[in-house]
């Protein structure tokens, strides 16, 4: 494991973030799973670009857990699994974005600390 390969790092970014962009686009409407993915790929400026591969995982997890809900519906003529926000899983969404936003002032601190030697953090155990 090579720590120093910013690779790694991006990867474990990329991979926390994609279940809290699924929350995001879903609070702003139902979807099926491919237009769920254009839509956290679009929201994040391909940042977070989730494949089928790890979408629809998290979407098991996310029912299992009651946060979405799946109705069948034909879309453009093809039968699609669309996912909607359950009340639990618009509260699961408002909890996330305060620790994102705690985690972002964090890591502001932390750039600041590495530009300036000598200072301590103020936000990070």
């Amino acid at each position: 494991m090579d720590y120093t390969d910013p690779a790694y790092w991006n990867g474990i970014i990329r991979m926390s973030l994609s279940k809290f962009f699924i929350l995001c686009v879903l609070h702003q409407k139902p979807m099926h799973g491919y237009e769920l993915a254009r839509a956290v790929e679009r929201t994040t400026n391909g940042c977070c670009a989730p494949t089928e591969g790890t979408i629809y995982p998290v979407l098991r997890e996310f029912e299992d857990g009651g946060y979405v809900t799946v109705q069948s519906a034909t879309v453009q003529g093809r039968e699609r699994k669309v996912y909607a926000l359950t009340d639990r899983g618009r509260a699961a969404f408002q909890v996330a974005v305060q620790s994102w936003m705690e985690v972002t002032r964090c890591l502001i601190d932390s750039e600041r600390v590495a530009c300036a030697p000598g200072q301590g953090a103020t936000c990070c155990p």
